[in-house]
Order: structure tokens, then sequence, then C-alpha cells
């Protein structure tokens, strides 16, 4: 029973390096993808087309989907054929969740 009434607060403990865990560095957890641009006809957005490779539950075959992602560009200098970068962010619309990172090809 005495070392509970050590005096000590119940909050949170100082870690391994001393840091509280409300103190030590924030983990980035914005998802990240990589896609196509699809189209740009809306102002400051773009359509990015973003496959993913799954198998399917029966047949174990690799399957190809394709996610429709609006992502938010605030230059307006993206082009169809692009592969940009893209990443999570609040809503900025009705379906805008993403904003373009980097652009990581040019369309030829």
């Amino acid at each position: 029973m005495t070392d509970q009434s050590s005096g000590q607060s119940s909050g949170q403990s100082p870690g391994p390096s001393g840091d509280t865990a409300g103190e030590s560095a924030r983990v980035d957890r914005r998802k990240v993808r990589e896609g196509l641009v699809l189209s740009v006809k809306m102002d400051k957005t773009a359509v990015i087309g973003v496959i993913e490779r799954v198998r399917h539950p029966r047949y174990a075959k690799t399957v190809q989907r394709t996610k429709r992602l609006y992502a938010h560009d605030e230059s307006n200098d993206l082009r169809v054929g692009d592969r940009v970068r893209v990443s999570e962010t609040r809503p900025l619309s009705k379906l805008k969740r993403w904003r373009v990172v980097e652009v990581l090809e040019r369309a030829k």
C-alpha cells in the first residue's frame, strides 16, 4: 500500500526520452496516393484516377480497381495525363478531400 501513496499524480508519466506522450512529434496519419489526372474541367479541381490492385476473395485473381479522387489544385497548372501525388486533407467541398502535393511526371 505504501507504493501507491508515493505522492505522484496519476497523469501521464514521462516516456523514455523524458517527454510526455502529448509533446512528442506527431505522426502524420494522412493517406498519400499516386495517380493520373483524368479531368481538369473544374476550377482549381482535378479528378485523379488511382489504381489499386486487390485479390479477388473467391478466385484469387488480381483485379484492378480505379478510384476517382477529387483533388484541390490551387495553381490550376495540371493537365490530363500528368502523374501526381495527392494527400488527404480536411473536406474542402462536397466531394473534395484530397490536395495535390506534387507533380511526379508531366503528360507528353
